[in-house]
């Protein structure tokens, strides 16, 4: 994947006066650098969890809490093999196939929005079969719009052909349904501002996903209501 060279105007205007440069877009070794250290996020509370978990099991007085800490270790355990699976297909290269039928999708979606606290409704058939960049553009595009309801909701995900080209609508109505201001400049293909790189990651790779196979991305948000369409 190639990602647009960053260009840093002139610092001096034509009145002599000091202007602020834009900031730069991450070099490759940057952006794997942020998204390591999303992956790393994601990983570190399920496997500390089986840690404690495990420690209760070993503590002599926590033998009444053996239950529990079985329940810990295997509700945690579930949570950190979804997020591999799900970051096989959205960042990595998954080398075991070129493509992905949407059932195989449909599976590690699932279990993603089990932790999560809104409601998926992918109206997609499980038949479909999607070449990898379509693949990896939608399952990234799904987090994205579950991620954009934290007080619950439903999103919705709709996909259109005409010919060889396939359009995903993504649509999350709910509660406080938004983008913090970091998915925003991700989406958008910006560098990410003064925010959270972890926010804004996820939302830029999609971008930076859907611009390398030839593709457009627009969201429009309104109250209770985010819509994401990627065309490719």
């Amino acid at each position: 994947m190639t990602f647009p060279e960053a260009t840093v105007a002139d610092t001096i205007d034509t009145d002599g006066a000091e202007t602020t440069p834009p900031k730069a877009l991450p070099n490759p070794h940057e952006l794997a650098t942020q998204l390591i250290a999303k992956l790393c996020h994601d990983f570190i509370s399920p496997t500390g969890a089986i840690v404690s978990g495990l420690d209760l099991l070993e503590d002599p007085s926590a033998q009444d809490m053996k239950e529990d800490a079985i329940n810990l270790i295997k509700a945690s355990s579930k949570k950190l093999v979804s997020i591999v699976y799900f970051a096989r297909v959205a960042f990595g290269a998954a080398t075991t196939a070129e493509d992905f039928s949407v059932k195989q999708l449909r599976k590690i979606l699932d279990d993603m929005f089990s932790t999560m606290r809104a409601t998926l409704d992918l109206n997609i058939d499980d038949e479909i079969v999607l070449e990898k960049p379509v693949a990896r553009a939608l399952v990234n595009l799904v987090y994205i719009a579950g991620g954009a309801l934290p007080l619950g909701g439903t999103a919705t995900i709709d996909m259109a052909k005409d010919g060889d080209a396939i359009t995903f609508t993504a649509l999350s109505t709910g509660k406080k349904a938004r983008l913090k201001p970091e998915a925003v400049e991700g989406l958008s293909g910006d560098p990410l501002g003064d925010g959270l790189s972890g926010q804004w990651i996820q939302p830029f790779w999609l971008h930076s996903v859907v611009t390398e196979a030839g593709g457009t991305l627009t969201f429009t948000a309104e109250e209770d209501r985010l819509e994401i369409v990627v065309k490719m």
